[in-house]
């Protein structure tokens, strides 16, 4: 038998809701092999990144936003 499974839902107020599947995107961030950088939101391997202190707080920052900080101070 086959399940059948709407794709998106007509709430009664007219908003439509679609249905996504569970779990998250970042599978790998449980176990911290990625970190959300500072600067630019995006998940890096914790390879491609340093920390640096702000407001006496460890901030992971990957190498891109690094090199144009460095750049833009010369």
């Amino acid at each position: 038998m086959i399940k059948f499974e709407p794709e998106s839902i007509l709430a009664s107020d007219g908003l439509r809701y679609k249905f996504k599947g569970g779990g998250s995107p970042f599978q790998d961030s449980a176990n911290m092999s990625t970190l959300s950088c500072y600067r630019c939101g995006l998940h890096k391997a914790r390879s491609m990144g340093t920390f640096t202190r702000l407001l006496n707080q460890r901030m992971f920052v990957c190498q891109d936003c690094t090199l144009k900080a460095q750049k833009s101070n010369r």
